[in-house]
């Protein structure tokens, strides 16, 4: 895939789909043939806007597609997906793994932790020919599936903690060594560097609800400017993606606190908490009242 061909690249909001954000975790988990297989084990060229991809391979293998080139790896292997990087997967019928899926701000939450160490800003890949590097990734693994799909008390802390050193682990690996060529966006990029800076922007102020023509003003851009970039690297506009940050921490907060919906209106930036309900059942057809309660079910359920 040739660099001129990047605008024409679909944009998903989850793995190989164009479905919101299921959950309202910042992290997603699942066995890789979970989804794959209703692909018929290919997953076309893409890229997302705002979510990191780990994946894990146990077993089996995959033909990577990478920033325009291919490779294929054998078990036990991990690659590493950014946002905005170009990435397609087609694996084989027998394979084993999983791919944790990470929303930008606990991204960018572990890159600040980790530093410029830190890997998940670097398109990357990873060979695993000794054991004890893929035990201890495949452990960390099948315990960070294992507490997502399981609610229980300090549920978020653990999981945090859990990613952070399986991001720790790939960094070893890349400090030792044992990636190939590194990949990312090129520097002469500007779009996707207003893009990056946009987002940053978002997660820094969206409880402020500021307007786009404020942001474009401190990217240095024109309010239409900035809205053709989205749309073509995002395939949303500027004011879809502020609305997203806004509705994935409302959702957080009627899921995880024991806030008011007032309290969760005004920490949101909201007037008014009719203006919140209304921005919150336009964008999931529930009142806030309605999804906590479907939210409350949903936990019980599992935890029976």
């Amino acid at each position: 895939m040739t660099a001129s061909s990047a605008t024409s690249v679909p944009v998903f909001k989850l793995y190989g789909e164009t479905q919101h954000w299921p959950t309202p975790d910042l992290l997603h988990c699942e066995s890789i043939p979970e989804r794959s297989r209703l692909h018929d084990w290919r997953i076309r060229p893409h890229r997302h806007a705002d979510l990191v991809h780990i994946l894990f391979i146990s077993h089996g293998s995959v033909e990577l597609e990478l920033e325009g080139t291919s490779h294929r790896l054998q078990s036990a292997s991990a690659i590493v997906v950014p946002a905005m990087a170009i990435h397609g997967f087609l694996f084989s019928p027998d394979v084993e793994g999983h791919i944790i899926t990470l929303a930008k701000p606990l991204a960018d939450h572990l890159h600040a932790l980790m530093g410029e160490s830190s890997t998940l800003k670097k398109a990357d890949f990873y060979s695993l020919p000794q054991a004890n590097q893929a035990e201890r990734i495949a452990t960390l693994v099948a315990q960070i599936d294992q507490e997502y799909r399981q609610p229980a008390p300090g549920r978020n802390s653990l999981l945090e903690a859990l990613i952070q050193a399986l991001v720790v682990e790939l960094s070893r690996l890349n400090a030792a060594g044992h990636t190939a060529k590194r990949y990312g966006p090129r520097q002469s990029d500007k779009g996707r560097q207003h893009i990056e800076h946009y987002q940053a922007l978002v997660e820094a102020h969206y409880r402020e609800q500021p307007s786009i023509e404020q942001l474009a003003v401190q990217i240095g851009v024109s309010s239409a400017h900035l809205n053709l970039l989205c749309r073509q690297l995002a395939g949303r506009s500027a004011l879809q993606l502020l609305h997203e940050r806004l509705l994935l921490e409302a959702k957080r907060q009627l899921t995880y606190t024991n806030m008011t919906i007032g309290q969760v209106s005004d920490s949101l930036g909201f007037s008014e908490p009719a203006y919140f309900t209304r921005f919150f059942k336009r964008n999931t057809a529930l009142s806030p009242r309605e999804f906590r309660l479907r939210q409350t079910v949903a936990v019980n359920e599992i935890t029976k």
